[in-house]
C-alpha cells in the first residue's frame, strides 16, 4: 500500500508539471553599479549586459534561479556603502557583483571583506585591491586599472611619438592609469593634469594642450566626461592635428553620442566589438538585437562576469554555501569568455591581451571601434606580487 500510494504522488507530481523533490534554491545576487550621473550610461551597460545573460540562460546561472538585486551608488562612495549593508544586512546576498568606479570600489571592499563576501567585479580595478590589499574572495573579471593604460603607452611607443600630454580625472583610477601609461611609454611626458571627477567644461585644459603642441594626448574620461572632451578637442581644431589616444573614453557607451566627431581617435582595453571568437559574436548580435545599440566593453564585461558565475555555479552542482569551493570554481575560469581564454592571477585579477582599436565605421556604416593591434600579449598587472593571503 505505501509503495502505491509513493507511485500515486510520484505520478500526480509529473502531472502538474512539479518536481517531488525539494524547491530549487534560490541565488541573491546584490549588484552595484553607477546609474545616474555622468557615468550612468557605463552602470546601464553592466546591467543590461548581465542581463542578457540571465535572460539568454532562462533567469538561471548554474541550473539555479537567480535574484538580481540592483542598487545605484550614484558615484558617491558613501552611497555605496550604505547599498553594499543593505545587500548583506538586509537582502542576505549571496554574492556582489558590478561596480563601476574605483572610488566607490575602495570604500565598499573593507565591508565586504569584513562580511567574508564573494565579489565579482565587472570593471572597476583599482591597484590596491590587486597589491597590498587583495582578497582572495574577490574576482574581477575586466581589468586592473592600469591595463587600458600600459597599453596605449606600449601603442604610444610602437608609434614612436616623442612626447605625450595626459589628462584625466583626480581619482583612484585616474591615478593608476597615469602610472599604467607611463610604465610602458618611453618617450617623454609634457604634461599631466588632474581634473575633477565629473568635469564637464575642458577649456583651460585644452587652451595649456594647445601651448604644449605634444607629439599625441592621452586621456583617462569616462561616460560624460569622455564625450564632452572629444567634442571639445575637435571644436578646438586639434583633431586630426595631434593624435588622441583614449582609456574608457570612446566606445559603445559614449559613441552614440559623438558619432563621426571621434573618427580616428584611439582607444585601448581588453575587448572590442569586432572581436571574431564565436562567444563574442553571438554577444554583440544578441545585445544589438536587444538594445538597439552596439555593446560597449562595459557590457561586454558584466556579460562575461555572469558567465563566470554560471560556470562556478556549474561546477559547485548549483551549491554557494560551501565559499572555498565556490571561489576555487571562480578562479579556474573554465568557461567560453568573450574575449578568448584568459586566467585569474593569485590576486584575482585576469592576465588577458590588451588589444589598441581605432574609432572607424563598421561594415554597416556605424561608427564603432575596429582592432588595429594588439600590443600586450598574456598580460599580467604590476601589483600581483604585493598581493599575500
Amino acid at each position: 500500500m505505501a509503495f502505491r500510494k509513493t507511485l500515486l504522488a510520484a505520478a500526480l507530481a509529473l502531472s502538474l508539471g512539479v518536481s517531488a523533490g525539494p524547491a530549487q534554491a534560490e541565488v541573491k545576487i546584490g549588484f552595484l553599479a553607477t546609474l545616474s550621473g555622468s557615468g550612468a550610461a557605463l552602470g546601464q551597460d553592466m546591467v543590461d549586459g548581465f542581463n542578457l545573460a540571465l535572460e539568454e540562460r532562462g533567469g538561471k546561472l548554474g541550473g539555479q534561479d537567480i535574484v538580481l538585486l540592483k542598487e545605484d551608488d550614484q558615484l558617491k562612495p558613501d552611497v555605496g556603502v550604505q547599498a553594499v549593508q543593505k545587500f548583506l544586512e538586509k537582502d542576505k546576498v549571496d554574492l556582489v557583483a558590478g561596480v563601476t568606479f574605483s572610488n566607490v570600489m575602495m570604500a565598499i571592499a573593507k565591508p565586504l571583506a569584513d562580511a567574508g563576501m564573494t565579489f565579482v567585479g565587472s570593471n572597476a580595478g583599482p591597484a590596491p585591491l590587486a597589491g597590498a590589499q587583495c582578497n582572495p574572495g574577490f574576482f574581477f573579471a575586466a581589468w586592473q586599472n592600469d591595463g587600458q593604460a600600459e597599453v596605449l603607452g606600449q601603442f604610444a611607443t610602437d608609434r614612436k611619438y616623442e612626447d605625450v600630454y595626459l589628462i584625466t580625472p583626480n581619482y583612484q583610477s585616474g591615478r593608476d592609469q597615469v602610472k599604467g601609461f607611463t610604465r610602458f611609454y618611453k618617450g617623454r611626458i609634457s604634461g599631466e593634469v588632474y581634473t575633477q571627477l565629473g568635469q564637464q567644461d575642458y577649456s583651460a585644459e585644452l587652451l595649456a594642450l594647445q601651448a604644449a603642441n605634444p607629439s599625441a594626448v592621452w586621456v583617462f574620461l569616462p561616460g560624460g566626461m569622455g564625450v564632452n572632451f572629444v567634442k571639445q578637442y575637435k571644436q578646438f581644431g586639434l583633431m586630426g592635428k595631434i593624435p588622441l589616444l583614449a582609456a574608457s573614453t570612446v566606445d559603445g557607451s559614449t559613441l552614440p553620442a559623438l558619432g563621426e566627431t571621434a573618427l580616428g581617435v584611439y582607444a585601448g582595453t581588453f575587448w572590442g566589438p569586432d572581436f571574431q571568437n564565436p562567444v563574442s559574436q553571438a554577444f554583440v548580435a544578441a545585445f544589438e538585437k536587444k538594445y538597439n545599440r552596439i555593446p560597449s566593453q562595459y557590457a561586454a564585461q558584466s556579460y562575461d562576469s555572469a558567465l563566470l558565475i554560471d560556470s562556478a555555479l556549474q561546477k559547485t552542482g548549483g551549491k554557494i554555501d560551501d565559499k572555498q569551493a565556490f571561489r576555487d570554481a571562480l578562479r579556474a575560469a573554465d568557461y567560453a569568455s568573450v574575449r578568448g581564454a584568459y586566467k585569474f592571477n593569485v590576486n584575482g585579477f585576469p592576465i588577458e591581451n590588451f588589444y589598441a582599436f581605432e574609432v572607424a565605421k563598421d561594415a554597416q556604416g556605424r561608427v564603432s571601434l575596429k582592432t588595429i593591434a594588439q600590443p600586450l600579449t598574456d598580460h599580467a598587472d604590476a601589483y600581483a606580487g604585493n598581493c599575500k593571503y
